[in-house]
């Protein structure tokens, strides 16, 4: 987030940025803790606690691109998307996704030295 910004503008520039797509923002779906300790790739640093936070959005416009955060850019049916991922957190947090039923997923995870999911719940 820049300074002075709000969540959800955060993620509509985010997204144009990174996608080249213009969204609005309908729900929040999950909220993650990745709780793992580990050092940075200093060896020294220790590695914060990353909290996510999970949206489904809507496109309204835009055209896809690729970015300097983003190498490859594809729409994809949703019921594809986990042939592509390998990352079990992605996988765990797509899967919530795809089971979201209106209440809000809260998972905590670790993901070194192996994931791991620590608690799981509606919030």
């Amino acid at each position: 987030m820049e300074v002075g910004e709000n969540l959800e503008d955060a993620l509509t520039r985010e997204i144009k940025e990174e996608s080249g797509i213009d969204i609005t923002v309908s729900s929040l779906i999950g909220v993650y803790s990745n709780t793992g300790i580990h050092k940075w790739y200093d060896g020294v640093t220790d590695v914060p606690t990353k909290l996510m936070l999970d949206f489904v959005c809507k496109p309204l416009g835009g055209e896809l691109a690729i970015s300097d955060e983003t190498s490859e850019s594809k729409w994809v049916e949703k019921e594809k998307v986990l042939n592509l991922v390998t990352a079990p957190a992605i996988i765990t947090r797509y899967q919530a996704y795809l089971d979201f039923d209106g209440n809000v997923n809260y998972s905590e995870y670790v993901t070194k030295p192996q994931f791991e999911v620590k608690l799981n719940r509606n919030i």
